[in-house]
C-alpha cells in the first residue's frame, strides 16, 4: 500500500510531520507564517511543498491544486492564548479561533483522518463543543485523549490534547510504542563544558535563590537540581533530576544547578537540550537563527514520538479494518 500523503498545518519545525513520517506517512505538504519554522520545515521535508502564508488567506483549494490529494491533515492551532501560562494577560478570541481553520480546510480537502493538538486548557473554551460538532458535521468520528509525550519515550512531561478524527470508524485509544523512560540526565550534555556561573553571586535575584533553596532544603546540600528561572510553577519552582524534564515553553526556562566543591553553580539549559527533550533526533536540522527563536520553534513543536505513535494506531486500525471486511 501506498504511504498516506500528509498535509501539515500550522507546521512549526516539524515535530508532528517527523512523527508522521516515522509512523509510515508521507509528508506532502506544510503551511506556517513564521521564518524560522519555514525555513525549518524545508531543511527536513525538501519534498514537500511549503506555503510561507496566513493559512486564513490561503485557500485549501490552492493547496489541493499545489500537492494533490490528501489523506492526513495534522494540525496545531495556536495555543499560546488557551493556556494557563498566560497568566493574567488578555487572551485573542481571534488566535483561538485558527482551529476552526481545520473545519475549512477538511471541508475541500475531504481527508480520511485528521489531528488535531493542543493545551488541555482548550476544553473549557467557549467553542470547544462547537468545534466538535463541525467535525461531526463532516461526519468524523472524533477521539478525544490527553497524551502526555512522557509516557512515550520522550524525556519531558508534555500532556496535550489529541482530537483524533476518522471518516470511517472511530480510532482506538492511542498507545505508546516506547517502553522507555527518560529523564533530565538523559537529556543534559556535559560533555561541552558550558560555561557556568555562581548560583550566590550579588545580582541574582531573590525569586531564583528562594527556589534553588527549596531544592537544597529537599534534596541536601550535594545534589544537582533544575530550577524554573522564568516563570513559576505549582511545585516550588524546582525539579529533581532523575524526574522528565517539565513542559518546554516558548521561553527559555529551565537552568541546571550542580553542586560543586566551590558551591551551587548554574547555567540555562541549552537548546540542543530541549531538542533531546521535545525527542528530535540528533540528526534533524535546524536553521541557523537566534537562540531565542530556536527556543521557540522547540516550544511550539509537537513531540515526535507521540505523532509517531498516532499515525501508527490510525494505519493499524485502517488494516485490521480491511482484515475484517476481505473476511
Amino acid at each position: 500500500m501506498d504511504p498516506i500523503r500528509v498535509f501539515d498545518m500550522f507546521c512549526g519545525a516539524g515535530g508532528s510531520s517527523l512523527g508522521a513520517r516515522e509512523g509510515g506517512a508521507r509528508i506532502v505538504g506544510g503551511v506556517d507564517i513564521w521564518t524560522p519554522a519555514v525555513q525549518s520545515f524545508k531543511l527536513n521535508f525538501p519534498d514537500a511543498h511549503v506555503f510561507q502564508q496566513d493559512l486564513r488567506i490561503l485557500t485549501p483549494e490552492k493547496v489541493l491544486k499545489e500537492i494533490g490529494p490528501i489523506d492526513l491533515i495534522i494540525s496545531s492551532p495556536e495555543c499560546t492564548h488557551h493556556t494557563c501560562a498566560r497568566g493574567s494577560k488578555p487572551r485573542s478570541e481571534e488566535s483561538k479561533d485558527t482551529a476552526f481553520q481545520v473545519i475549512r480546510y477538511a471541508e475541500v480537502m475531504k481527508p480520511r483522518w485528521i489531528t488535531l493538538e493542543n493545551v488541555v486548557h482548550m476544553k473549557p473554551w467557549g467553542r470547544y463543543k462547537e468545534l466538535m460538532a463541525e467535525l461531526t458535521r463532516l461526519n468524523y468520528k472524533v477521539r478525544e485523549q490527553v497524551i502526555d509525550a512522557s509516557a512515550f519515550g520522550v524525556a519531558q512531561r508534555r500532556r496535550r490534547l489529541f482530537m483524533i478524527a476518522d471518516l470511517l470508524e472511530m480510532p482506538d485509544e492511542v498507545v505508546s510504542i516506547s517502553t522507555d523512560f527518560g529523564s533530565v540526565w538523559d537529556i543534559l550534555n556535559e560533555a561541552n563544558n558550558f560555561k557556568m556561573t555562581p548560583l550566590r553571586r550579588p545580582n541574582r535575584a531573590k525569586e531564583t535563590l528562594a527556589r534553588a533553596d527549596r531544592a537544597i532544603a529537599e534534596l541536601g546540600p550535594y545534589k544537582d537540581f533544575l530550577i524554573v528561572y522564568y516563570g513559576t510553577d505549582g511545585s516550588g519552582g524546582w525539579q529533581r533530576m532523575d524526574a522528565p524534564l517539565r513542559t518546554i515553553t516558548t521561553v527559555d526556562r529551565f537552568a541546571y544547578v550542580k553542586s560543586t566543591g566551590d558551591g551551587h553553580m548554574m547555567r540555562m539549559l541549552q537548546p540542543d537540550e530541549l531538542r533531546k527533550a521535545m525527542g528530535f533526533p540528533d540528526d534533524y536540522k535546524f536553521p541557523d537563527v537566534t537562540r531565542r527563536d530556536k527556543v521557540k520553534l522547540m516550544g511550539n513543536a509537537v513531540c515526535s514520538p507521540v505523532m509517531e505513535s498516532i499515525v501508527t494506531s490510525l494505519l493499524a486500525g485502517d488494516s485490521n479494518s480491511e482484515k475484517l471486511n476481505a473476511a
